[in-house]
């Protein structure tokens, strides 16, 4: 195996270390068993990121022990205890009724599920077949799950880096090969192709902006235009990890003083951050501060998204910067979030965003996008 290929492994230690905390959670919450059956879900425990045609699932019981049931054949490298498969597919064929199959394997390799009382689940996606099985109080584990998920450990972060690193790669092709009459589907392709060959191997993931001379949108069979600025917002996946930053380049090299002016008002943002984000900082006030740095340059001007979120195994995680009332979240250690301030307008022939990814650390942040801002 490539020594590409191993920096990036499963870490089983890590996996374990996962475990130990969900274990705890577990404890305070009185439950005896955790089941998950989302993708991510799987991965971030017990390790194995299986594609999106399998039905996977994990348990975790209260005294340590973890349970994988994987598709067709127990993986090489994972951090369970105890491996029980089921045939995902009949002579090749994939099975429509995976979930049920699986059901079935979980309940035997966990057996006997009749002794158990509280049952963490995940009630966006807890599958029926295994309701059948249980004689136990349902407790909803996924807001827990997605809160642990926050604190990025360093097999997560490395692949997060490592995709992260390939949107450099995609901006970089993009300068390169960015003229008018260029089509968007034809950038598109080119960007595939640059993370791709950075990545060493398939994505698991990508997005998210691809339109040009508008706000965002996907690529169009349409040559781009002189004059036209370019919003590229790339989320490329590696291995199930998430990368998210946004640059805007102008079509023909030339952008005009206004637009230069806007860039750098844009990004001025970034220092702000740079030296008020720290572990127990507010999001929602940080929204509101960029908001108002925004509104200052031209009330006709519209800053209309949030201006971030947490990224890792789902492009949106938290933190939310983000002003609604149902957010209040504040940066913790091992937060993995995106900035994302931007202003638009038709007359700007589509607008500016830019966007950065950073880690919170004890002392603030880190920044993992280090790629130019600049809009040639």
């Amino acid at each position: 195996e490539s020594d590409h290929s191993m920096q990036f492994e499963i870490d089983p230690a890590a996996c374990r270390g996962r475990q130990q905390r969900l274990q705890a959670e577990m404890r305070r919450r009185d439950l005896d068993l955790v089941i998950v059956a989302r993708t991510e879900h799987v991965q971030w425990l017990v390790g194995p990121r299986f594609g999106w045609v399998f039905e996977p699932s994990a348990a975790l019981s209260r005294d340590g022990v973890a349970t994988l049931i994987a598709p067709n054949a127990a993986p090489p490298i994972h951090a369970a205890d105890v491996v029980a498969t089921y045939e995902a597919q009949w002579h090749s064929t994939l099975r429509n009724d995976q979930r049920h199959a699986a059901c079935d394997a979980l309940k035997k390799a966990v057996a006997p599920l009749s002794t158990v009382k509280r049952v963490g689940v995940e009630f966006s996606c807890f599958p029926p077949h295994l309701a059948q099985g249980l004689d136990a109080e349902l407790v909803d584990i996924e807001p827990t799950m997605l809160r642990l998920r926050r604190r990025k450990d360093a097999d997560e972060l490395a692949r997060i880096k490592h995709a992260i690193g390939a949107t450099g790669a995609m901006y970089a092709e993009a300068r390169r090969i960015i003229r008018p009459g260029l089509s968007e589907l034809q950038m598109f392709n080119a960007l595939q192709a640059a993370a791709v060959e950075h990545l060493g191997e398939m994505l698991t993931g990508t997005g998210n902006d691809y339109a040009s001379g508008v706000p965002g949108g996907p690529p169009r069979p349409r040559a781009i235009e002189a004059g036209e600025l370019y919003v590229l917002d790339l989320g490329p996946a590696f291995r199930g990890y998430f990368a998210d930053n946004c640059r805007a380049i102008a079509v023909d090299g030339r952008p005009t003083e206004r637009q230069q002016a806007l860039q750098r008002h844009i990004a001025d943002v970034f220092p702000m951050v740079e030296e008020t984000v720290k572990p127990g900082v507010s999001c929602r006030t940080l929204f509101h501060r960029v908001q108002r740095h925004l509104d200052a340059f031209d009330p006709n001007l519209k800053f209309s998204h949030h201006l971030g979120h947490g990224i890792g195994l789902f492009p949106h995680e938290a933190p939310h910067l983000n002003p609604s009332p149902d957010w209040d979240d504040v940066f913790e250690v091992g937060d993995v979030f995106t900035c994302e301030p931007g202003l638009y307008h038709p007359d700007l022939r589509g607008g500016i965003r830019l966007e950065n990814d950073y880690l919170v650390t004890e002392a603030g942040v880190e920044l993992l996008s280090p790629f130019s801002l600049e809009l040639t």
